[in-house]
C-alpha cells in the first residue's frame, strides 16, 4: 500500500524496516474507535466550514459504510497497510476519491491515535467493571451460604483464630470494590478528548475541539496540545489498577491451591475448572487458579515495560510510544480472561465446612480467648499470655486440646479457672464474640453481606 506520508521522502522503506515500523497486526483492533472518531471529525470541519457540510456528511457516510462492512466482515483489514488509521483512510479514498483526502484535515496520527486509544480503553474499562462485579457476586453468593461455617484464621499461614468462611470471602469482596474504585478514578482520567492537538502544536484552523469531544462522549479536552499527544498516563493507571486487581485475584488462586489440596481439602473445585494428569489418574489439578497466579506476573510485566519505554522520552509524540498498544491490550485481555474463569470457578466451588471445622478444632486458635478468660477475671494480660502458652505446651505434650483438659489440671496453673471456662474456649463461642464492627461473628458478617449487597445494587 502507499505510504500516505510520502512527500520530503520517497516513501521507499526496506522491506524489514517496514515491518519494525508497521503497527496495524495490533492496532487493528480499534477500528470502531477509528471510525468514530473519524466521523465526529468530519462533522466538526463541516460544522465549521472548514470543508463544506455535504462534504462532511459524505465523509461521515462512507465512514459509516466502511465500518458496517468491517463489522460484517464484507471488507478485511489489510494488513499490509501501515496502521489502522491509514488503512480506513486509504479505504475511504478508494470510495469517495479525493474527497476522502480531506479527512484528515486538522489532525495528525499522534493525536488520532491517542483519541482511539482512550476511547478503546474506555470501553474496556467498563467491561472490566462489569466482570469484577460478576465475580463479586460470587463470592458474596458463596459467603451468604457459609456465613456462619467455621474454619481456622491464619496469620504466617499457621492457624491463628476462629474465623467463618463467609467472613474470610467477603474480605476479598473488598479488594475487589477498591479495584472498581481505582478503575473508576482511570476512567474519569481517562476522559479527556486529545483530539485536535494535532502533532504537538494545534492547528491554524478554526476547529471545534469540544464540539467533537462532545460528539464521542468525552467530558473535558486536553488543555495542552502537547500533553494531549505525548500523555500516555492513563494507560500507565489503568495497568496499575489491573496489575492491583491481578494482585488480588493471584492470592485468592493460592487459597484455592492450597485448601483444595489433600492436605487442607477445605473446597472442591468444579472439574470445569481443574484438569487430569497426563500419567497420574488420581490427580485434580486447580490449573485455571495457578494460570491466573502466574499470569499475574505478565500483566506486572506490562506495566513495567511501559514504565520502562515511557520514563526517557522528551515532548512530544515519539515512535517509541507505539509500544503502548501491545501493553495496554495484553494487560487488558488477560485481565478479562482471568476475571471470566474466576467468577465461575467461584459459583461451582463445593465447600468442604466439616474439614474445616475439623482444622479449626485442632490448632488451638481459642488460644487467645483462654488468655482472655483470665484477663476476664482479672489477671494482667501478660500474665495471663503466659499462662496460656504454658497450657498450650502441656496439650501439645500430651497430645489433647485445651477443651478436653480437665479443670483440676487448668486450677494447676491459676486458681482463676472453673467451670465457665469451658464456654469460654468453645470454638463458636469464640468465634461469635468477635462482635467489633468488620468482625467475624454471624451479626458483624451478615452486616458486611448488606454492605456489599447494597454496593452491587448502587
Amino acid at each position: 500500500m502507499a505510504k500516505l506520508w510520502a512527500g520530503v521522502t520517497a516513501g521507499n522503506t526496506d522491506k524489514l524496516a517496514d515491518e519494525l515500523n508497521s503497527s496495524i497486526a495490533f492496532d487493528s483492533r480499534l477500528y470502531r474507535q477509528d471510525i468514530r472518531g473519524s466521523i465526529a471529525h468530519a462533522k466538526m470541519l463541516g460544522a465549521q466550514g472548514i470543508i463544506a457540510p455535504e462534504e462532511a456528511e459524505a465523509l461521515a457516510s462512507g465512514l459509516e459504510g466502511v465500518l458496517a462492512d468491517l463489522d460484517s466482515g464484507a471488507l478485511s483489514v489489510d494488513m499490509s497497510a501501515e496502521d489502522i488509521h491509514m488503512f480506513v483512510e486509504q479505504e475511504l479514498t478508494n470510495r469517495l476519491g479525493d474527497l476522502g483526502k480531506k479527512l484528515h484535515t486538522a489532525r495528525s496520527r499522534n493525536d488520532q491515535v491517542a483519541l482511539d486509544l482512550r476511547l478503546y480503553l474506555r470501553d474496556e474499562t467498563g467491561e472490566i467493571q462489569k466482570l469484577i462485579r460478576d465475580l463479586m457476586r460470587a463470592l458474596l453468593d458463596q459467603a451468604k451460604a457459609h456465613k456462619s461455617d467455621i474454619m481456622p484464621g491464619y496469620t504466617h499461614l499457621q492457624r491463628a483464630q476462629p474465623i467463618s468462611f463467609g467472613h474470610h470471602l467477603l474480605a476479598y469482596c473488598q479488594m475487589l470494590r477498591r479495584d472498581l474504585g481505582r478503575l473508576e478514578d482511570a476512567a474519569r482520567r481517562m476522559d479527556v478528548s486529545p483530539i485536535g492537538c494535532c502533532a504537538l502544536a494545534g492547528t491554524s484552523y478554526d476547529t471545534d475541539r469540544r464540539m467533537e469531544a462532545r460528539l464521542l462522549g468525552f467530558g473535558d479536552i486536553a488543555a495542552n496540545s502537547l500533553d494531549g499527544v505525548s500523555d500516555r498516563d492513563f494507560c500507565l493507571e489503568l495497568m496499575s489498577a489491573l496489575a492491583i486487581l491481578m494482585m488480588h485475584l493471584s492470592r485468592l488462586s493460592e487459597e484455592l491451591i492450597l485448601w483444595s489440596s489433600w492436605e487442607f481439602k477445605f473446597v472442591e473445585l468444579s472439574d470445569e475448572y481443574t484438569t487430569g494428569s497426563s500419567i497420574m489418574p488420581q490427580k485434580r489439578n486447580p490449573d485455571m487458579a495457578e494460570l491466573v497466579r502466574g499470569k499475574t506476573g505478565r500483566v506486572y510485566g506490562d506495566l513495567v515495560g511501559l514504565l520502562a519505554t515511557m520514563k526517557g522520552l522528551p515532548l512530544a509524540y515519539n515512535k517509541d510510544m507505539q509500544e503502548d498498544k501491545e501493553a495496554v491490550f495484553d494487560a487488558v485481555d488477560t485481565a478479562k480472561l482471568c476475571l471470566g474463569v474466576f467468577a465461575p470457578m467461584i459459583r461451582t466451588m463445593h465447600a468442604r465446612t466439616d474439614n474445616m471445622l475439623s482444622a479449626a478444632r485442632g490448632g488451638f486458635i481459642n488460644a487467645t480467648d483462654l488468655a482472655d478468660y483470665l484477663v476476664k477475671k482479672g489477671l494482667p494480660f501478660r500474665d495471663a499470655y503466659k499462662i496460656s502458652g504454658w497450657i498450650v505446651a502441656k496439650c501439645l505434650a500430651e497430645g489433647t486440646v485445651l477443651e478436653d483438659l480437665p479443670l483440676e489440671e487448668y486450677r494447676a496453673f491459676s486458681p482463676l479457672f472453673a467451670e465457665d471456662l469451658y464456654g469460654d474456649i468453645d470454638i463458636r463461642a469464640c468465634m461469635e464474640r468477635r462482635v467489633s464492627e468488620g468482625g467475624t461473628s454471624l451479626a458483624s458478617v451478615e452486616a458486611q453481606i448488606k454492605q456489599i449487597e447494597e454496593f452491587l445494587r448502587a
